[in-house]
């Protein structure tokens, strides 16, 4: 595994490429593109 946060992607031993988006770059060229939850909430911290 290889893990570049610098570049926003790592490198499974399974030889998937993650990227930091949550996009999939699959060894046999298929793309899986970002998936990011639809309904996301703010958590704020009273002072």
């Amino acid at each position: 595994m290889a893990h570049h946060p610098e570049q926003g992607w790592s490198l499974l031993c399974n030889g998937v490429l993650l990227f930091e988006d949550t996009g999939e770059l699959l060894p046999d060229g298929q793309v899986i593109a970002p998936h990011r939850p639809l309904g996301t909430a703010r958590v704020t911290a009273a002072a």
